[in-house]
């Protein structure tokens, strides 16, 4: 039995957010709305949505000792996620810069700070972490080498999931590790170093020549699809009015990952994670969005 359904590694940051009617071009200002600060980053973002739904979730992270961390540490608390792995100090917390127009389609700029020193000795640190966690999700908003190094700390018989964003090349070990590796068009593109050709089974056809056990490919409005060594199959979306589509990606993970550690299969868990995506981006902010297993039912 293990301590944790899900234990998140990756980023917490500060969202700042404002509205604008279009996003300026080069050299262009455009006024906004009034600044809103949300609790964001995306693996704060993972364990806040996966804790809303009933998971037991914990993070490994790192945060500034500032007024944005404890803003991220009391969300964190109050949706139940443990932050025993949380790290306090070594530079500010990480703030993200979004702007979002009114169809909630959104722009986004990180400024790493504090994620950037969440480092591989971090994660060796932790070690009772990985052994009493089913599942393990991370994203690529921390260095790549801490998130090699989180496949090497992984439990026997545990399960790795990895949402490359943002994207970069991926090396053999952490492609080989996933279970599945989730991306959307451009992070496929990304990932496979290449043009993307043909349709997302070809694109799923192409990254799963690369390593992983199985792929996930978000489509936005037209859901996803999922892939493994059996096949390809297409899991639909459900028809919402997008608000505010921040974040919507990392409830979607968060949900699958939880889902996958249940013991559901690829597809069924990937159904239910859309319906999480979705519920989400009906609310403006990323973690504020995010559903309780209730209200997704009832969507």
């Amino acid at each position: 039995m293990h301590d944790y359904d899900l234990l998140v590694v990756g980023s917490a940051n500060a969202d700042l957010v404002t509205v604008v009617e279009r996003r300026p071009g080069a050299g262009e200002t455009v006024l906004g709305s009034d600044l809103a600060v949300h609790p964001g980053g995306k693996g704060a973002n993972q364990a806040v949505a996966a804790a809303r739904l009933g998971a037991r979730t914990a993070l490994l992270a790192r945060v500034g000792d500032d007024g944005h961390g404890r803003l991220l540490l009391d969300s964190m608390r109050s949706a139940g996620v443990d932050p025993v792995g949380v790290l306090v100090g070594g530079a500010p917390t990480g703030v993200a810069l979004i702007t979002v127009d009114p169809s909630g389609d959104n722009s986004i700029v990180v400024a790493p700070g504090a994620n950037a020193r969440l480092t591989p000795q971090d994660v060796k640190a932790a070690g009772a972490l990985f052994q009493a966690s089913q599942v393990v999700s991370a994203q690529l908003e921390i260095p790549l080498d801490t998130v090699a190094e989180v496949v090497r700390a992984m439990a026997p018989g545990s399960r790795f999931v990895l949402n490359p964003s943002p994207p970069a090349p991926l090396p053999a070990e952490v492609l080989a590790a996933c279970d599945p590796l989730i991306v959307n068009e451009h992070e496929a593109r990304v990932v496979l170093g290449a043009d993307v050709t043909g349709g997302p089974e070809d694109w799923a056809t192409a990254l799963l020549a690369l390593g992983p056990r199985s792929v996930v490919i978000t489509l936005g409005a037209e859901g996803a699809l999922v892939a493994d060594g059996t096949g390809a199959h297409r899991v639909p979306s459900v028809k919402v009015t997008a608000v505010d589509t921040t974040g919507a990606g990392d409830a979607f993970t968060a949900a699958l990952a939880w889902r996958l550690g249940a013991g559901e299969s690829l597809a069924d868990a990937a159904a239910f994670a859309a319906r999480v995506g979705a519920a989400a981006v009906t609310k403006e902010g990323a973690q504020a969005s995010y559903p309780t297993t209730a209200e997704v039912a009832a969507l």
